[in-house]
């Protein structure tokens, strides 16, 4: 197998267009150790990758939000079809990122605050010429929110969305996906809920 990511421009795509239903306000905005979640996981992200996407509909808390106030640069890409889900953002996030001339792209969700750079180092550095996705997995279950895709699979997935498909395991199943364990399972944690930030918060110090 061999390695291609020496000669692949990486992008970043940070979904945050979800409606955070059980937390109860929107995630993207939550604060993490003095900055909302959403610009931290930018500015990691902008460490290795360049551009950086973030994607969420105008009509999106998140953007609403966080649109237009400063921090590490980014780009919003606003057009997911409705209620597509993060199958929706991950098609139209490729696609914007295949446009800005990207081979690759780390692909997050917004509620990682864990995440480093080691971990983009880690998914980046196991692409193979064979694989259209390397994900990270753990002792449970697949993370397809945290990956290095390749952005020609854009119109594949955008083909998922257009049947109605939302699981990101549909993605997995119709893609060359590579999956590997990542030297520190906690920069995988995301929040769902309240509990799940203070639990996370108490037990990073913060």
């Amino acid at each position: 197998m061999t390695n291609t990511t020496q000669q692949s421009r990486l992008a970043a795509i940070v979904l945050a267009g979800g409606r955070s239903r059980r937390m109860g306000t929107d995630k993207a905005a939550l604060d993490w150790d003095g900055e909302p979640m959403l610009a931290r996981i930018v500015r990691i992200s902008s460490e290795r990758c360049d551009p950086v996407f973030v994607v969420a509909a105008e009509s999106s808390s998140a953007y609403r939000l966080l649109h237009g106030t400063g921090g590490h640069e980014a780009t919003w890409v606003t057009d997911e079809a409705p209620e597509a889900g993060p199958v929706g953002g991950l098609a139209v996030g490729l696609a914007a990122a295949a446009a800005a001339g990207a081979d690759l792209a780390f692909v997050c969700a917004t509620d990682m605050p864990l995440i480093s750079v080691r971990l983009i180092d880690e998914l980046s550095g196991a692409v193979v010429d064979s694989a259209d996705a390397v994900i990270a997995h753990d002792t449970e279950r697949d993370h397809p929110m945290a990956g290095v895709y390749r952005t020609s699979a854009a119109s594949r997935i955008a083909e998922l969305v257009a049947t109605g498909e939302k699981r990101m395991t549909a993605v997995l199943d119709a893609l060359a996906t590579r999956r590997v364990s990542v030297s520190d399972p906690d920069w995988l944690t995301n929040v769902n809920a309240p509990e799940d930030l203070h639990r996370l918060r108490a037990a990073s110090g913060i």
